[in-house]
C-alpha cells in the first residue's frame, strides 16, 4: 500500500467546512490502495469545534500530532471574544472596527505572514524530514489555507526527494478577507513571493474551481487539477420538511456576505404580499456577524428569524433536509467568483431547492444550472429575485416545491477521492 502524508491545519475535533475535505478523502483512499498519515497540530486554536467529528476520522489512518504556538492565543487575553471572531474570518466593516480590531488586523496581516499559524513551519520541517525518512515517504501533501503549511512543503521539497502536492481549498492572495488585513505594500508583495515560490515549486498542484485554476495557469507551469469538494453518502434518515416556508442558510455570514438587495426583496414581499408573511422564516444556522443582522433588523426582519447558531455538521446535514429553500450567498466581488463553497455539494445531495446568490460570472453558478437544483442570482438582478421568490412560495402553498436534480453523483466523496489516488499514484491523464 502506498503511503501517503497529508499535513493539515483542520482536522477533527476541528468544525466547520475547512476540515470536511481531508476528512473525507481520508476516509476514501484506503479503498484505492493508500495509506493516508495525517500531520496535524496537537493543541490548536480552533475557532469552531465538533467533536462529533471524530467519530468520523477512519480507522485506517495514521494521526501524528506535534504542537504549535499561535499568537492568537496572547490576543485572546485582551479580547478572547473579539481573537476568535478575527480568527474565523467573521471580520466587522472598516467602520465598525473597534481600535483593537484595527491594530489586530494590521498585526495580523503584516507580522504574521502569510499567516498566523508560520511558527508551526520550521519545527515541522525538522520533525517530518526525520519522520519521512524513516517510514519511506515519497509523496507529500499540504492543503491550505492556513497557507503557511504550504511553506512546510516548500521546504521539505528542497532537502528530500519528494513528490509534493499543493491543495488549495481556497485561493491565496484573492482570498474573500485578504483586503481587509491592513497590509503594506511590503507585505502584499511577500504574500506574492510566497505563493509564486509555492506554485513554481510543487509537482502538482490541486484546486477546488476552474477559476482558480485559470489564475494559477498565469504564475506557473505545473500541472493544476480541479478536484472540486463535494458530498459523502451521509447516513442521515429522512426528515419532515418544515410547514414554513423556510430559507435556510448554512454556514457563516460574514459582515461583507450580506446580500442587501435580498433583505429588500422579502421585505417588499411581506408587505404586498397578503399571506407572505405568516409562513416566511429564515433560518441562520452558524456564526452570523452582527453587521448582517443589523441590516436584517433594519428591513423589520427579525421576527422571522430563528438564529440557531452553530451546530454539529451532522445537525447540519438534518437542517439542510428540513428546509424549504437552502440559501448559499457569496461576498459580491471579482476575487470571490472563483469560490465554489463546500455547502453547495452537500446542499445538492439534500434534495431541496439552492436559492443561490452571488458576483457575476461565479463558477457554482453553472454548477447549479448543470445539476438543475436551484436558481443562481447576481447582484444586479433584484427584480428577478424577488420573481423567483414569489414563484417559490407558490409553489410551496401547492405542496409542489421540489428539485429534480440531474449528475450529481460526480460530487460524491468516493468518486473525488478516486481521482484523487489516481493523481498520488501519477496516473490520472
Amino acid at each position: 500500500m502506498k503511503k501517503v502524508l497529508i499535513v493539515s491545519y483542520y482536522f477533527p475535533p476541528a468544525g466547520g467546512p475547512g476540515v470536511q475535505r481531508w476528512l473525507k478523502f481520508v476516509k476514501y483512499l484506503p479503498d484505492f490502495d493508500i495509506q493516508p498519515i495525517v500531520y496535524v497540530p496537537e493543541n490548536p486554536s480552533y475557532p469552531i469545534v465538533d467533536r462529533e467529528l471524530t467519530a468520523e476520522i477512519s480507522d485506517k489512518v495514521v494521526i501524528i500530532k506535534r504542537r504549535i504556538w499561535e499568537p492568537y492565543g496572547l490576543a485572546s487575553f485582551f479580547s478572547k471574544s473579539k481573537t476568535k471572531k478575527i480568527s474565523s474570518g467573521i471580520i466587522p466593516t472598516a467602520q465598525k472596527q473597534s481600535l483593537f480590531e484595527k491594530l489586530s488586523l494590521w498585526i495580523r496581516g503584516n507580522f504574521f505572514i502569510p499567516d498566523a499559524r508560520v511558527f508551526w513551519v520550521k519545527p515541522s520541517v525538522k520533525y517530518l524530514r526525520k519522520y519521512i525518512v524513516e517510514n519511506g515517504i515519497d509523496t507529500l501533501i499540504t492543503t491550505g489555507p492556513p497557507h503557511s503549511l504550504h511553506l512546510i512543503g516548500l521546504h521539505l521539497k528542497s532537502q528530500l526527494p519528494l513528490r509534493w502536492i499543493a491543495d488549495f481549498r481556497d485561493p491565496w492572495i484573492t482570498i474573500g478577507y485578504h483586503n481587509q488585513l491592513k497590509l503594506t505594500a511590503a507585505s502584499k508583495r511577500k504574500h506574492e513571493i510566497l505563493e509564486l515560490k509555492v506554485l513554481q515549486s510543487a509537482d502538482e498542484i490541486l484546486v477546488t474551481s476552474s477559476s482558480t485554476r485559470l489564475q494559477f495557469l498565469t504564475k506557473t507551469t505545473k500541472p493544476i487539477t480541479v478536484i472540486t469538494n463535494g458530498y459523502d453518502d451521509e447516513q442521515v434518515e429522512r426528515q419532515i420538511v418544515d410547514n414554513k416556508f423556510s430559507l435556510a442558510h448554512i454556514g457563516s455570514l460574514l459582515s461583507e456576505r450580506n446580500p442587501v438587495f435580498f433583505w429588500q426583496c422579502l421585505a417588499e414581499l411581506v408587505r404586498e404580499v397578503p399571506d407572505f408573511k405568516d409562513y416566511l422564516q429564515l433560518k441562520l444556522i452558524g456564526t452570523v456577524s452582527d453587521d448582517v443582522l443589523q441590516t436584517i433588523n433594519s428591513y423589520d426582519l427579525t421576527a422571522f428569524v430563528d438564529l440557531v447558531g452553530y451546530v454539529s455538521h451532522r445537525e447540519a446535514l438534518i437542517q439542510q433536509r428540513k428546509a424549504q429553500i437552502l440559501l448559499l450567498i457569496e461576498i459580491n466581488s471579482k476575487n470571490t467568483i472563483s469560490i465554489i463553497p463546500g455547502k453547495l455539494f452537500e446542499y445538492m445531495a439534500a434534495g431541496r431547492p439552492i436559492l443561490a446568490i452571488g458576483p457575476k460570472g461565479s463558477d457554482f453558478a453553472e454548477i447549479i444550472k448543470k445539476t438543475n437544483t436551484g436558481e443562481f442570482f447576481d447582484y444586479a438582478q433584484k427584480e428577478d429575485l424577488k420573481k423567483s421568490i414569489l414563484n417559490l412560495f407558490g409553489l410551496f402553498k401547492e405542496g409542489q416545491l421540489r428539485v429534480n436534480a440531474v449528475g450529481v453523483e460526480q460530487f460524491s466523496r468516493k468518486k473525488l477521492t478516486e481521482n484523487l489516488s489516481q493523481i498520488i499514484k501519477g496516473t490520472h491523464r
